[in-house]
């Protein structure tokens, strides 16, 4: 293969899809949220809540990074496809060390120092390929040093961090996330190429699917190796509807019009809808996805774990919260794509956000499985209503599909 072919930006007239190596590198990311989502399920408290979404944020702009890199040049070619093996088999280590991110356990390696060299060392790699493709772009070689800039700060309050304990490693994190959040958004979106939002688009909604798996894989581990019930069994129905419904909301209209809108933009106007719409605006998507998982899957630990709780016992304390703030803030998004792709809110999302959190005091007194019902309920009976309210503007949107 010449090595003009190796690393090459991708331009407007060729077609560009997915790779499957792009696939392969998204099922370490799986396991990442994975270990995020246990993570929390062993630290249930504000703090471990704080902690598992600071993770999140961490691993999702890890997975940003490479998704900007794979619509940009063509991982699965020459010197990227060493380069996409490589950040696999370190961001794989990003995710064993997970568990021990924030307090390390006695012996070996000290984890929350090997997360940090870890993580730079993914970010880097990226750097690295990125700027070798952009070595004739003098614009978008500026933006790409202008990120490692904001990156070297942040990393480093990320390594002090690993030295400190509770409340206060928490909060440098988040400074180190916002110092590297905000020196990509204050740098705005000059400089930068999307040429195939098809591809994007693609990648992103994968990553949702992915997501929402996670919330799948947490029932059968709420599970785990307890006895089956018919309370059990028909739990894990409602369990999946809830999840088939977060699909259907995200999926029958908001990602037809995000990816219609980013594929009519053009130059700056493009990227920044890409990163509005899809850097930034998916991230509590996929949190409230997270937290939706957390949910289920103590939801399911109750019903199945007859010798530590009875089936009439209710979800209380973070377990609830994360599951209807979760299908909150995942709903608030959503409303929020629609502002940002078409100018106006979807009311009877925000509506249905609000109230999921006023009723949770309410939940706390009613059996765990009448709780997964309602939740669920509460999700496909607002597809029912869109579905009868807005079925004219839907079918045009959806003929309108590019």
């Amino acid at each position: 293969m010449p090595t003009t072919r190796r690393l090459h930006l991708v331009t407007e007239d060729e077609e560009h899809r997915v790779s499957s190596l792009e696939l392969f590198f998204d099922l370490v990311f799986v396991y990442a949220i994975t270990q995020t989502t246990q993570l929390m399920a062993n630290h249930l408290s504000l703090l471990g809540i704080g902690q598992g979404m600071a993770m999140l944020a961490v691993l999702w702009w890890c997975w940003c990074s490479y998704a900007w890199l794979g619509t940009t040049i063509h991982v699965d070619h020459g010197i990227a496809r060493l380069a996409m093996f490589a950040a696999m088999a370190v961001m794989f280590l990003v995710s064993l060390t997970i568990p021990e991110a924030f307090t390390d356990q006695p012996g070996g390696l000290y984890a929350p120092l090997l997360f940090v060299v870890c993580y730079f060392a993914v970010r880097l790699l990226q750097e690295l390929a990125y700027l070798g493709a952009a070595r004739h772009d003098a614009a978008l070689r500026r933006v790409l040093l202008r990120m490692l800039a904001g990156l070297l700060p942040s990393v480093a309050l990320l390594a002090f961090a690993a030295f400190l304990h509770g409340p206060w490693q928490l909060g440098v994190w988040v400074i180190a996330l916002a110092v590297d959040y905000l020196n990509v958004y204050l740098a705005g979106p000059a400089g930068w190429r999307l040429n195939s939002p098809a591809h994007f688009a693609e990648r992103f909604g994968l990553i949702v699917i992915i997501a929402l798996g996670e919330s799948i894989v947490a029932i059968g581990i709420g599970i785990g190796a307890l006895p089956m019930s018919w309370l059990v069994a028909g739990a894990a129905i409602c369990g999946l509807a809830l999840a088939a419904g977060m699909w259907w909301t995200y999926f029958d209209v908001v990602a037809w019009v995000s990816e219609r809108r980013l594929s009519r933009a053009t130059g700056i106007e493009r990227t920044k809808l890409a990163t509005d719409s899809y850097t930034f605006l998916h991230l509590p998507l996929i949190a409230g996805i997270v937290l939706v998982a957390l949910g289920l899957k103590k939801a399911f630990l109750y019903l199945a774990d007859t010798e530590h709780h009875h089936p009439g016992e209710a979800l209380h304390g973070v377990p609830i919260w994360a599951l209807t703030g979760g299908l909150a803030l995942y709903l608030c998004t959503l409303s929020a794509l629609r502002r940002r792709n078409l100018g106006r809110w979807n009311v009877q999302r925000l509506v249905l956000a609000a109230a999921l959190p006023a009723v949770t005091p309410l939940l706390e007194h009613v059996p765990a499985a009448v709780t997964l019902v309602i939740a669920t309920g509460t999700v496909l009976g607002l597809i029912a209503f869109e579905r009868l309210r807005w079925s004219e503007w839907r079918r045009q949107v959806r003929a309108d599909h590019p």
